[in-house]
């Protein structure tokens, strides 16, 4: 196959690369800075036509990863950048794949698993989960977000790219041990005691393990009945007390000092991020897949930490 991965120079997009790399599949990287890699890097600016629209002719599959940080505070240079990153780049492969000759069979564009409510009553899958956006009592940083998510998957969808399949990757948070990653940080954290309950402990992640991550892209691509919004995610999302209990155990670490919001947000504010990454709920199942026949080599959270910190090791 020939595949194209727009953004792909992060810990997301470097995981795809290595494994279709690894297949001897043609990957080519499009990236606003290239870097010696072992596969295809072609620079892009992700707001202007150029000699990169050449990777998209004749590919197979466009996995479109485009978007600034959401690691950071959210001051307004920031929000734009996050805002633009996304909305810009998603508009202008539009453009592009729409005037290809030859355009690729399956766009595979990122979306978040973030754009459901805060929610601890229940699970949210494609089917019947609520969209989040100017809840009652919710922090104007979780409604940006929100609205960020919707924007992006209504570009993406507004497009006219009759010979492209097309399907919005709401993604929950991917584990990998390569350090720099959101395991690399969790594990950070665990290590020097301060694994305990974040916030209430409550709130719930969702989670998938790299390994199901990969499956799961490579099951959409398989299954052409397959379209629209997917949650790419555990099927077991668990609250945050539990998630970093198991991950204290992976560790062997006994101790775990709990951070109530008020110290969350103080750490967040002297980090320059933002706490709806710990505080937000994030009760999102993966419907879809299920649905169409999918199977997890790593369904729940302990046994995936553990495999994890073995290979961090």
């Amino acid at each position: 196959m020939k595949v194209v991965i727009p953004g792909g120079s992060g810990q997301v997009g470097t995981i795809l690369a290595r494994h279709f790399h690894r297949q001897g599949d043609s990957v080519t990287v499009l990236s606003r800075s290239p870097r010696p890699v072992p596969w295809g890097v072609v620079h892009w600016d992700a707001e202007t036509r150029g000699p990169w629209t050449a990777a998209l002719e004749q590919s197979d599959i466009c996995i479109n990863l485009t978007g600034r940080s959401v690691n950071c505070r959210y001051h307004a240079e920031n929000r734009r950048q996050m805002y633009d990153s996304r909305i810009v780049s998603t508009k202008l492969l539009n453009d592009v794949i729409a005037a290809l000759k030859h355009p690729p069979r399956l766009w595979l564009n990122a979306s978040t698993a973030t754009i459901y409510r805060h929610a601890l009553d229940r699970p949210m899958d494609e089917m019947t989960g609520e969209l989040g956006g100017n809840e009652p009592g919710a922090p104007d940083t979780w409604n940006f977000s929100i609205n960020i998510a919707r924007d992006w998957e209504a570009a993406f969808f507004a497009g006219q790219t009759p010979g492209t399949r097309r399907i919005a990757m709401r993604s929950s948070m991917t584990f990998t041990p390569d350090r720099g990653g959101v395991f690399d940080v969790f594990s950070k954290l665990v290590r020097v005691g301060l694994g305990g309950p974040q916030g209430s402990g409550a709130q719930y992640v969702s989670w998938i393990h790299e390994a199901d991550f990969v499956r799961a892209i490579e099951f959409m691509i398989a299954h052409q009945t397959m379209s629209g919004p997917v949650n790419i995610c555990s099927p077991n999302p668990v609250p945050n007390r539990e998630f970093l209990r198991a991950l204290r155990a992976a560790w062997r670490q006994p101790i775990g000092v709990s951070a109530p919001a008020w110290m969350i947000e103080i750490g967040s504010f002297l980090l320059r991020t933002e706490s709806e990454l710990v505080l937000k709920s994030r009760r999102v199942i993966p419907g879809k897949l299920a649905n169409a026949g999918f199977t997890f080599v790593f369904p729940d959270w302990p046994a995936a930490a553990q495999e994890l910190v073995m290979r961090y090791r």
